[in-house]
């Protein structure tokens, strides 16, 4: 599985479009979207309620407690809409430790009501089966819904019933409202399965004499069932966390991962950092990252990224391009390193993804080394030995500083090394003998220092990968 957050206004479209109840769901799809672009003229002809409605203006790029944040504009008319985003709009703010330029807003219709027809309402993915989080009262003072709200588990093979919504989620809810809610939540379950929701957030739902409003939602969803939701999802659109820019060079790479067998993988995360990496390995990209943390690089952590799945000379030569084009464009004072790193490859051609890595490192080699490169590669499997020789041979030839170790050094020895907290051994050891059962090779490879691994915990909230704030409250 792999959850991604998506758009307010996407999810509320999904949700509009798709949730089958009887409750009476107001707005749909009364939504305008606004940017720098933007000729308010020709959006009021799109969306004639503009003209006549009261409105709420808030920023649709995955911050949540908007309104805590002083980022929800309310009870105005139009005009008064373009006033509120004069100071607001393409303007840089601070959420939480998370610096962004706030350049997409959402404009919906306002809703009168009372406080007490606000509430709560949460789905979340967990491995026993999904949770279903309801407080009856909601709004921006939520608070800790993990702690308040009643919570229903949905087992894997289970369905949700207005029954048990009843009896088990809506106890403090007032006799004339509950077949509303317990409706709604049924369909908004149902809509969370059908569509491969990981998470979906409403705060506040309000219910009124008139129906039901989800004035704020938050929502991820598995991207990996694209091929199961294509239909419904269209063409959906991840945006980047709050505070990290989408660079064209992570979309190259996703194309090319969208043709190809192999994975390959790309999230910039300072791209003014002078420690880069290029792993092979999904779960060995966590391990370096994750190493490089624990050794105080987190500050100076340029990227995250995985290739692996036997990739062909080619596609690696184009991956590792694109790297060694990021990282020669800004000059850092103390140099640049990058990882070449993995574990022992079970099916991977070493030879032939290094041989596409060695051809990138030549024409960039008078980048490389005007910006002061120097580059740590540990690696094993398949014809190892001979990726290793053409590795080490490409810095001799070059004059590029690279350092070459195989399956004797530990997969994440290097980083201590690139970072200056272990000696680079000047005399290695005796060739590696192991991982080098698919392929012939005669080469022998230059291998390294030995000491201990160090372990590796879960680093992902380093990447804001998700809304800026995330947690069980929203608004």
């Amino acid at each position: 599985m792999s959850a991604k957050a998506i758009s307010e206004q996407t999810g509320k479209e999904f949700l509009y479009k798709y949730i089958c109840t009887s409750a009476a769901v107001q707005n749909r799809f009364r939504y305008a979207n606004v940017t720098t672009e933007t000729d308010f003229d020709r959006l009021a002809q799109d969306h004639p309620w503009l003209l006549t409605e009261r409105l709420v203006v808030k920023p649709d790029q995955l911050i949540k407690r908007r309104g805590k944040l002083g980022l929800v504009g309310v009870n105005l008319d139009l005009k008064g809409v373009q006033e509120w985003l004069k100071t607001r709009l393409m303007r840089e703010t601070m959420v939480g430790k998370a610096k962004g330029i706030l350049k997409n807003f959402l404009i919906e219709p306002f809703v009168a009501h009372k406080q007490e027809e606000e509430f709560y309402v949460c789905i979340y993915a967990t491995r026993e089966g999904d949770y279903v989080l309801f407080h009856h009262e909601g709004g921006v003072d939520v608070g800790d819904v993990d702690a308040k709200a009643s919570k229903l588990l949905v087992g894997v093979d289970e369905k949700l019933t207005e029954d048990a919504v009843r009896k088990q989620l809506l106890t403090h809810v007032a006799a004339d409202i509950k077949e509303v809610l317990a409706s709604f939540i049924v369909g908004l379950f149902n809509l969370y399965e059908d569509l491969y929701f990981t998470y979906l957030e409403i705060n506040p739902l309000v219910v009124t004499k008139d129906g039901v409003f989800v004035l704020d939602m938050a929502a991820k969803i598995d991207a990996t069932a694209d091929y199961l939701c294509k239909a419904k999802w269209g063409d959906v659109e991840f945006p980047p966390p709050f505070g990290r820019e989408a660079y064209p060079e992570e979309a190259y790479i996703a194309d090319l991962d969208a043709k190809s067998g192999a994975s390959l993988k790309l999230t910039l995360l300072n791209p003014r950092g002078r420690i880069w990496t290029m792993v092979a390995g999904g779960g060995a990209s966590v391990v370096y990252s994750d190493t490089i943390c624990d050794l105080g690089g987190v500050d100076e952590l340029a990227n995250y990224g995985e290739y692996s799945g036997a990739p062909s000379e080619q596609q690696t030569y184009d991956y590792a391009k694109t790297i060694l084009s990021l990282m020669t464009r800004e000059k850092h004072p103390d140099g640049k390193v990058l990882i070449i790193g993995g574990s022992i490859a079970n099916f991977t051609n070493v030879a032939a993804t290094f041989k596409g890595i060695v051809r990138a490192i030549r024409d960039y080699q008078g980048p490389i080394k005007e910006h002061e490169i120097t580059i740590f590669v540990r690696r094993g499997g398949p014809n190892y030995q001979e990726g290793l020789r053409v590795m080490g041979e490409v810095g001799k030839t070059t004059g590029i500083p690279i350092h070459v170790f195989g399956t004797e050094t530990h997969m994440t020895a290097i980083v201590g090394m690139a970072l200056g907290h272990r000696p680079i051994p000047k005399e290695p050891p005796v060739a590696a003998h192991t991982a080098n059962f698919l392929l012939n090779s005669s080469a022998s490879s230059s291998v390294g220092y030995t000491g201990p691994i160090i372990g590796y915990r879960a680093i992902l909230p380093i990447f804001n990968l998700g809304y800026a704030g995330w947690g069980l409250e929203s608004r």
